[in-house]
């Protein structure tokens, strides 16, 4: 192979054709709308790059160098911003420090994207193998600057563009699991965590985890902290949970799949409104469908989500 036309990253010799080869993946990495596509392209990326998931200062420079296109280049400008923060000590804050996050929702990959820009080792365990959540979220004016800046709208055009302010879970899920997996998060689909397994003094083996399958690498991997984001049914043990409840309502919430057709295309979105506030509306409502209502959001996404 010549020489000259090799880009040596640590040691690693990366060729002309293997960097080509990884801005093609990365493309269509960028555009997939699947779990199992974006693990799969996204390994074909850093296998022509002969990379691994690893901390934040080991990979995600390597993946710059190589990364050449312009929209590469757009994303990572986000990346490179984001990680200057004075917060993430230039990825050293938690430097030697494992992290394993249980669930691959919204929290959890936020999380792990938090720890993987201090420096930590972050390996997030999801057990589903796709992404089936159609609720629409409204965001929070932090939160959208927050995604903004993490790049967000590089993954999904449409994201938050003019008035719009929400994002369907589903979505949401797959933006930021792209981005875990470009800063180096080590991400495992059907997993399931079991159990905590207590450091062994003997045998110098600090805390480890029980998962299904039982054999699965991950399984001998050491951490330092272990954060529960599965939700409500959370499986970390030796936590007391308390569940807050507001004043009780019947609230119905529907999901109809977006045809984008003209019909629908013409249909308002409703960000909000209570009847409080607009008592002539709810009337008229339920005088054209007898359906008497204390607030009604609609808003249109991958579906059409009304609560």
């Amino acid at each position: 192979m010549d020489r000259s036309n090799q880009i040596v990253q640590h040691g690693v010799p990366v060729s002309s054709l293997d960097a080509a080869h990884a801005n093609e993946y990365f493309e269509q990495f960028v555009n997939a709308s699947s779990v199992k596509n974006i693990l799969g392209y996204y390994r074909g990326l850093i296998d022509s790059l002969h990379l691994r998931p690893n901390v934040f200062n080991l990979f995600y420079p390597k993946l710059r160098a190589n990364l050449t296109s312009w929209r590469a280049k757009a994303l990572l400008k986000k990346f490179d911003a984001r990680a200057s923060h004075k917060c993430y000590q230039k990825g050293k804050a938690a430097a030697n420090t494992r992290v394993l996050v249980i669930g691959g929702g919204p929290c959890g990959m936020r999380t792990a994207i938090e720890a993987q820009l201090l420096g930590a080792k972050v390996v997030v365990v999801e057990k589903r193998d796709r992404y089936s959540r159609n609720n629409v979220l409204h965001l929070w004016p932090f939160v959208i600057e927050d995604l903004r800046m993490l790049g967000a709208k590089k993954f999904f055009g449409k994201f938050c563009a003019g008035a719009i302010d929400h994002i369907s879970i589903r979505q949401l899920q797959c933006i930021l699991l792209k981005v875990a997996l470009l800063l180096g998060v080590e991400v495992h689909t059907e997993v399931s965590f079991e159990t905590l397994i207590e450091p062994d003094a003997n045998e110098k083996i600090g805390w480890r985890a029980q998962f299904k399958p039982a054999n699965h690498p991950v399984s001998q991997y050491e951490f330092d902290v272990i954060i529960g984001a599965d939700g409500k049914r959370n499986t970390l043990q030796g936590f007391s949970r308390k569940e807050f409840r507001g004043k009780l309502a019947i609230a119905i919430t529907a999901n109809f799949i977006n045809k984008k057709t003209e019909a629908e295309a013409r249909v308002e979105e409703i960000s909000g409104v209570a009847f409080i506030f607009n008592q002539k509306f709810f009337k008229d409502l339920q005088e054209a469908t007898r359906i008497d209502l204390e607030n009604i959001v609609y808003y249109k996404d991958d579906t059409h989500y009304s609560l």
